[in-house]
């Protein structure tokens, strides 16, 4: 597998025509401003008066009414959320795409379910970063860069892969490094990860956790601690240097019980029902649930997350985090 760094992207691509970051929220101001850094003429398509409209304008860009901005601009990049997209883009967007024209995404669900059809005569690509917005900003002004991927849907001009790989350097992708993929993979897997290890898989074994300790008569603030508070130490062991750091830093004890423990924890039937996560993700099933609590007004996920938000960790953890001094003024630390 190759990895694309500085030397294969041309950064001058995107530079032949403005380019629209469609959104201003976490990932809209870090590509729009590492843009404009890099060079480009960068239009932010926002609501006007809206905060968006007014953050930009303070960061020094210039703003437009999304159709203004997808009608002056040769790229169109959309970070908007995902529910936004059919909607946006069928009255926005797709009226102001010209022959040639390059609609970029930063994720592939959009395309993938078949919410955004583009029209033949315009590129699609994709240009992922893997890390939050703050990150992305934060490690461009250091001259680093946040890893990426990048994809082509649609090449109508015979250069969308390159566009891909030119947009990749100029918000710093390629100075950590860009890997190629497709909308199919980045959405499949980054739906996967979330739901079965990233939030959905973390969240519940946290939970787990603390309820089979307060049940068993621990203290809810000692079992705060020992599964959730502690959760970062490992992690972050974990993203600076994979198994190898982790059990570099814990105690042999923690070692084995890791080794002894962990399988029966997550065994082969909680691995048998990733694969269904995963099956609901490869055959649409997820995309057509959400499509559809979206257009019902999201009764059952308010229900959901209203539950998860009463859990009594909750409690626990902001009476204990509010002594937590480091935590204060909004930073936790983490990325």
């Amino acid at each position: 597998m190759k990895i694309y760094t500085d030397d294969d992207a041309n950064p001058d691509l995107l530079k032949e025509g403005p380019v629209a970051i469609i959104g201003y929220g976490s990932q809209g101001r870090a590509h729009a401003l590492n843009l404009h850094n890099s060079g480009c003429d960068v239009i932010v398509g926002v609501r006007p008066g809206g905060k968006g409209d007014e953050r930009a304008k303070a960061d020094g860009l210039k703003t437009a009414p999304i159709r203004a901005a997808a009608e002056a601009a040769r790229t169109i990049v959309i970070l908007t959320p995902d529910m936004t997209h059919e909607t946006l883009f069928k009255e926005e967007i797709e009226p102001a795409l010209n022959d040639g024209d390059t609609l970029s995404f930063a994720h592939g669900f959009t395309i993938l379910y078949g919410r955004v059809t583009p029209p033949s005569n315009v590129d699609v690509i994709m240009v992922a970063p893997k890390g939050p917005g703050d990150l992305v900003r934060r490690e461009y002004e250091r001259g680093r860069g946040v890893p990426c991927l990048f994809a082509v849907h649609q090449d109508a001009t015979g250069k969308a892969r390159d566009r891909a790989m030119s947009y990749a350097r100029l918000i710093g992708g390629t100075t950590a490094g860009a890997i190629e993929t497709t909308f199919r993979e980045e959405t499949e897997t980054d739906l996967f990860g979330e739901q079965a290890v990233l939030c959905g898989g973390a969240t519940e074994l946290v939970l787990a956790g603390f309820e089979t300790l307060t049940e068993a008569g621990y203290k809810p603030e000692v079992a705060y601690y020992e599964c959730l508070h502690e959760l970062k130490l490992i992690v972050d062991l974990l993203y600076e240097g994979g198994l190898a750091k982790m059990h570099e830093f814990i105690s042999e004890t923690a070692i084995y019980g890791d080794l002894v423990s962990g399988p029966r924890v997550i065994d082969d039937a909680a691995k048998d029902r990733m694969r269904g996560v995963l099956k609901d993700i490869q055959d649409g099933t997820f995309a057509q649930n959400w499509i559809l609590e979206n257009q019902t007004g999201k009764v059952r996920y308010n229900q959901m997350l209203e539950a998860d938000l009463n859990h009594p960790i909750e409690k626990i953890g902001k009476d204990l985090r509010e002594r937590m001094a480091w935590l204060s003024g909004g930073n936790s630390g983490t990325e």
